[in-house]
């Protein structure tokens, strides 16, 4: 419950058995025939759940989601801006668009490929964590008008700690109107796509040039297992070919290879192409595929869709649940977008340390009222630890109404979680925040707002209720 992935299933663990008994390298066909055709499959099949149905259309695996991210980069600027390829960025101020809530992984790409941390420009988001449309049109426009090349747009499918899901569709068709390529990480929300009552949130995926998504998150397959989806993959083949004839026997122009900017389409329809590691930024490309194609067949998308809808169900009974409870204060949506559930300990829903409260004859400012708050969730935190439970903790944007509370508790369910361990993490969350408040109460000299005394532990139910059944798909 602490990060977005959880443990394992037995048909990942058949095809880690799989994978180290071959140990070959699925980065050219003559050695690994079969795993190709099945990634070049498994691919396909996840590319079409998201609508990207177009002949050359398709997916390579990665070893994580800020490999795919940082892939989908270098694609989409080879791509743009052919000559790159081969000259570097020398004479462009590359510009890439990304949520104030977007993952950490665009920046780090954009050091590593030379742009630099301040070529990324967050976007500002809502209320909710969706990143605002207008914001993202006025700040392309400003990058053009101080001489930059915006080039990348990076839009999220289920934050990190929100877990929330921008407009697709509307940050599409500005893409569309500025000519910038389209990514959406779908990391953590991409999974949605098993689900007919969650997918609607993924609605504009179809028209992105790439997405991210990352099985060995939600759907449980062992890490890693990160796919980078295309709408036409002669462009990744294209942005990543490079001439080594002693790996790849095609027989490619120095046009096709080197990049072109004369020539922006290929003439003729292009092989398909079979050594995968022409698609990839890798050579070295372990088998992961496999390990999502033994699991859907394992489960079928049925099988998937019911323990995802099973698992968004428990996500909106905690969040109800936190919302009733006096001595907790819900920061998620209720239900949430998707399966993390953020909430303070608050007796009766106030923080700790309120707005314009005295320590010692001092008003402390928001600054330090944040800290001492954040200091109550860590510790709560580290307590739950011995019994048994690990959550996570997270701070609001700094520009949030609630920036002052500090840090809150940020809790991942997974397709395994129990409701009974639901029930026991608010039970320990509740005594442990009461201990953490006291001690707090005595060391600072401080009122804190009373604890609501008339709640009620939660209750157990029947015990052999679940979050979710395995399900086998026959």
């Amino acid at each position: 419950m602490d990060k977005l992935y959880a443990s394992t299933n037995a048909p990942g663990l058949a095809a880690e058995l799989i994978i180290a008994s071959l140990n070959t390298n699925v980065h050219v066909y003559p050695v690994s025939p079969a795993l190709t055709v099945i990634e070049k499959y498994t691919a396909k099949q996840l590319a079409a759940l998201f609508g990207l149905n177009g002949p050359r259309a398709g997916g390579i695996s990665a070893q994580g989601g800020s490999a795919s991210n940082t892939t989908s980069i270098v694609i989409a600027r080879n791509v743009l801006f052919p000559e790159t390829k081969k000259n570097g960025n020398y004479g462009y101020r590359f510009v890439l668009f990304s949520s104030a809530h977007g993952h950490y992984s665009v920046e780090k790409a954009a050091q590593m490929l030379g742009f630099g941390s301040n070529a990324v420009w967050n976007v500002p988001v809502d209320r909710k964590g969706q990143m605002i449309p207008q914001s993202l049109e006025d700040l392309i426009v400003k990058a053009k008008s101080e001489g930059m090349t915006p080039f990348y747009v990076n839009a999220t499918a289920g934050t990190t700690v929100l877990g929330s899901f921008d407009p697709l569709e509307q940050i599409a068709t500005i893409c569309r109107n500025h000519n910038l390529w389209f990514h959406v990480d779908a990391s953590w929300g991409g999974s949605f796509a098993f689900s007919r009552k969650q997918r609607a949130k993924l609605a504009g995926a179809h028209l992105a040039d790439s997405i991210t998504v990352n099985p060995h998150k939600m759907l449980g397959v062992p890490v890693t297992c990160s796919f980078l989806l295309g709408a036409d993959m002669t462009k990744f083949h294209r942005a990543n070919t490079l001439p080594a004839g002693y790996l790849f026997h095609n027989d490619y122009s120095a046009a096709d290879v080197n990049g072109n900017a004369t020539i922006p389409k290929l003439e003729c329809e292009p092989p398909e192409v079979w050594d995968l590691a022409d698609l990839t930024l890798q050579c070295g490309r372990r088998a992961d595929s496999l390990k999502l194609f033994l699991s859907w067949t394992y489960y079928g998308s049925e099988g998937y869709e019911r323990q995802i809808d099973s698992a968004c169900n428990l996500a909106a009974y905690l969040a109800a649940a936190v919302s009733d409870c006096p001595n907790l204060l819900l920061i998620s949506e209720n239900p949430p977008p998707c399966l993390q559930v953020c909430f303070y300990y608050a007796p009766n829903k106030q923080p700790v340390f309120r707005r314009g409260q005295e320590i010692e004859g001092k008003q402390i400012d928001e600054e330090e009222r944040s800290k001492r708050n954040s200091k109550i969730t860590e510790e709560v935190v580290q307590k739950l630890v011995r019994r048994g439970f690990m959550v996570d903790f997270a701070p609001p944007a700094g520009d949030h109404p609630l920036a002052g509370d500090g840090k809150f508790l940020r809790c991942v369910l997974n397709l395994q979680t129990k409701k009974e361990t639901v029930h026991a993490l608010l039970d320990a969350v509740l005594a442990v925040g009461s201990e953490v408040v006291g001690q707090c109460e005595r060391e600072n000299a401080i009122n804190v707002p009373e604890t609501f005394v008339g709640a009620k532990p939660f209750r157990m139910g029947n015990q052999g209720e679940r979050g979710h059944g395995p399900v086998v798909h026959h």
